[in-house]
C-alpha cells in the first residue's frame, strides 16, 4: 500500500467510525456532512474528495462492518462460495464451534458496533445482505438436506431468530458468560435431537 492509498484508507476508516458513532444517537437521514466531518476530524473538502453524498458513505460503512465481521473467520466476501454439490452434509452444518466461535468473538469484541447494526438494521440495508446469504448460502444448503423449497425461508427465520434471541440475552448481560457456554446453549437449542432435526432428514 503506497502513501496515497494509506491516506485514503485511513480517511475512510475515520469516516466509517464517525458515521457509526452518529448512528448511535440519531437516524441516518438526520446526519449531516458537517457533523460527520467534525466527528471524523476532517474538513468538508476531504469528505467530497471521497464521497458524493452521505448515502455513498453509508454503503461503504456497511461493507466496513461486514468485512470486519468476516475477518474473524480469516476469509473475505469473495471467498464465501462453496461447492455445495461436492460437500459432505456434515461440512454444511454451521451450528458448530468452528463457525459460532468467531461469530460470538466478533460480537463480544464489538458490542457497541453490533448494537448499532441491529438498531439501524433497515437503514443500513442489512436485509439485502440477508437475502444474498439466503440465496447463495442457506438455500443451497437446505436443498442439499432435501428441505422442501416452500419451507426453507420459514426454517431459516426460525433458526436465526432463535440464535439471535440467545445472542441478545448474552449481549444484554455484557457478554459475561464464556463463548463456549453460549456455543453449547445455541447448539443444544438449535440442533437438539439430531434424529428429529430438519437438517438431518
Amino acid at each position: 500500500m503506497n502513501r496515497n492509498e494509506s491516506k485514503y484508507f485511513n480517511t475512510a476508516i475515520k469516516m466509517d467510525e464517525a458515521l457509526i458513532t452518529l448512528l448511535e444517537k440519531k437516524d441516518f437521514e438526520y446526519i449531516t456532512v458537517s457533523e460527520l466531518c467534525k466527528v471524523a476530524g476532517v474538513n468538508r473538502s476531504t469528505f467530497y474528495l471521497h464521497y458524493e453524498n452521505t448515502s455513498e458513505l453509508l454503503e461503504e460503512t456497511v461493507r466496513y462492518i461486514i468485512d470486519k465481521h468476516l475477518s474473524y473467520y480469516n476469509i473475505s466476501s469473495s471467498d464465501m462460495s462453496l461447492d455445495y454439490e461436492s460437500c459432505k452434509k456434515e461440512d454444511l452444518i454451521f451450528i458448530t464451534a468452528k463457525y459460532l466461535a468467531p461469530y460470538l468473538a466478533f460480537i463480544k469484541d464489538n458490542q457497541k458496533l453490533f448494537r448499532i447494526a441491529i438498531m439501524r438494521f433497515e437503514a443500513m440495508d442489512f436485509e439485502r445482505a440477508y437475502r444474498n446469504m439466503f440465496a447463495y448460502i442457506f438455500n443451497p444448503v437446505l436443498e442439499k438436506f432435501n428441505v422442501p423449497e416452500k419451507k426453507r425461508a420459514y426454517l431459516m427465520k426460525f433458526y436465526l431468530n432463535g440464535i439471535f434471541g440467545i445472542v441478545m440475552e448474552w449481549l444484554d448481560n455484557g457478554c459475561r458468560d464464556e463463548i463456549d457456554v453460549i456455543i453449547n446453549i445455541i447448539t443444544e437449542c438449535v440442533l437438539g435431537d439430531r434424529k428429529t432435526n430438519a437438517f438431518y432428514g
